[in-house]
C-alpha cells in the first residue's frame, strides 16, 4: 500500500496577489514560511512514521519541505514530475489579465478544463501523466509529498477516478494536507488545514521568528 500525505507549499507573494505561477521559481512570503513551520510541527507531532519525503524541485516547495525535513529527520528527494502545471505565457499574469489577453483560451478552458493547454504550456492531462508516473514509481510505504495545488488535484482525479470536473472543486489551501491511498483509491482527508486554525495560533511562532 502507498499512503501519500500531499502537502501544498506555503504561500508565495504571487499567491497573495493572485498571479499564475506555473514553473516560475518564486520563493515563500513571510506568511508562507510561517505556514511551513506550522505544518512541520503538526507532522512531527503525529503518531505516524514516514518512510520518506519527496518534494517538487521548485523553490517554494523545497522551502516548505525544509522545516518538515528538519522536524522529522528526513532528507527531501526533489522530483520534477511533481512540479506545478507549466502555465506558459500565463506565468506572472493576474486572472483578469489572462481573460483580457487570451479570450479564446479562457472560453476553451470553461468547456474542457482537463484537456485545454495553457498558451505555450501544459494541460491538466499533461500534468496528470507526470503525476501518474510518480505515483507508479513510488515504493510501498507512507510518504510526505510537498507539491502544488494542480498536482494535488491531478492526484485526486487519478486516485479517486473522478470525472465531470469534480477534481477542480476541492479547496487546496497553502500547506493543506491531503491523504490518499494508492492504488486502493481512497482519500483519508482532503485539504486539511487544522494546523492553521485558531487553536494552533501559538504553533511555531518562536521558531519562525528566529529564522
Amino acid at each position: 500500500m502507498k499512503e501519500l500525505w500531499l502537502v501544498r507549499h506555503g504561500e508565495t507573494p504571487w499567491n497573495a496577489e493572485g498571479r499564475f505561477q506555473g514553473h516560475y521559481d518564486i520563493g515563500l512570503s513571510p506568511h508562507g514560511l510561517h505556514q511551513a513551520y506550522r505544518v512541520a510541527e503538526r507532522l512531527a507531532a503525529s503518531r505516524y512514521a514516514f518512510n520518506g519525503l519527496y518534494s517538487s524541485d521548485l523553490g517554494r516547495a523545497l522551502l516548505t519541505a525544509r522545516p518538515i525535513a528538519e522536524a522529522l529527520g528526513l532528507t527531501p528527494i526533489p522530483d520534477p514530475r511533481i512540479r506545478e502545471i507549466y502555465a506558459g505565457e500565463l506565468q506572472g499574469l493576474l486572472r483578469s489579465e489572462m481573460e483580457a489577453r487570451y479570450p479564446e483560451f479562457h472560453r476553451a478552458i470553461q468547456q474542457d478544463p482537463w484537456n485545454t493547454k495553457r498558451p505555450g504550456g501544459e494541460s491538466m492531462a499533461d500534468l496528470a501523466a507526470r503525476v501518474q508516473s510518480f505515483l507508479d514509481d513510488l515504493p510501498e510505504g507512507r510518504f510526505i509529498v510537498v507539491t502544488h495545488g494542480g498536482v494535488i488535484r491531478a492526484a485526486l482525479k487519478i486516485v479517486l477516478n473522478l470525472d465531470n470536473g469534480a477534481w477542480g472543486k476541492f479547496q487546496i489551501q497553502n500547506t493543506s494536507i491531503t491523504r490518499l491511498l494508492y492504488p486502493e483509491g481512497r482519500a483519508l482527508s482532503v485539504g486539511d488545514v487544522g494546523h492553521l486554525e485558531a487553536w494552533a495560533e501559538g504553533l511555531a511562532d518562536e521558531v519562525v521568528l528566529s529564522q
